[in-house]
């Protein structure tokens, strides 16, 4: 049995400002490091196989204090298929609630791309390729891929019958997990935006009627 933990990364002050970020390489703030450190302790008695993260500061900053306060001594190695979202033009920048901007929230499988960026469906293309490349490898291991909000609910998307409910009513958690379990030719996913830490510590910046 194959076991995957899929990461969104810790918190940013881009993230606290409620800003897309997209390929803006920022690092974690203090409060990212929290919490990525209370996942690590959260999961201790888990013992990863491999760690691929995306090449973003934030995420492989995330996978490397995850992995070590979890007591994995494992390299974390990149893959750009599980980079985030390109937001083009408007990366750093507040997403304005119009037509275009209402569209990424409400119909983001349906929304064309950002000028100068991708399209979400760009990013489901590339990010379950290399997830269902992994499932294939069909190897008993365990695995820890550290990504980012969008990336990971492309990266889900297929496991569900509503695929087009994309965003599951909010951006995933900071430091929270999908998990998939895989054998075979069946993989399923068994747990959705998981945290290990207290959950009085979520918070979502996004709980409006963009996602519902």
């Amino acid at each position: 049995m194959m076991t995957i933990y899929i990461l969104r990364h810790g918190e940013t002050d881009l993230n606290a400002k409620s800003v897309m970020q997209g390929r803006l390489d920022e690092p974690l703030n203090e409060r990212g490091r929290e919490l990525a450190v209370l996942s690590g302790r959260g999961i201790q008695g888990v013992r990863f196989d491999r760690c691929v993260s995306s090449p973003l500061k934030r995420a492989r900053e995330t996978a490397e204090l995850v992995l070590k306060e979890s007591r994995n001594d494992i390299p974390v190695t990149t893959d750009e298929r599980i980079i985030e979202i390109d937001f083009g033009e408007f990366e750093g920048k507040k997403l304005p609630y119009d037509e275009f901007g209402r569209s990424f929230y409400t119909d983001p499988l349906g929304a064309k791309g950002f000028p100068g960026g991708e399209s979400v469906r760009d990013v489901c293309k590339r990010a379950q390729a290399f997830l269902k490349e992994l499932i294939d490898r069909d190897d008993d291991k365990i695995y820890l891929i550290s990504t980012h909000g969008c990336a990971l609910r492309a990266m889900t998307n297929f496991f569900f019958e509503d695929g087009r409910n994309f965003w599951r009513g909010h951006v995933p958690y900071n430091c929270s997990f999908s998990i998939v379990s895989a054998s075979g030719k069946n993989a399923e996913l068994v747990a959705v935006d998981k945290v290990f830490y207290d959950e009085d510590l979520i918070v979502d910046r996004y709980v409006d009627d963009r996602l519902k």
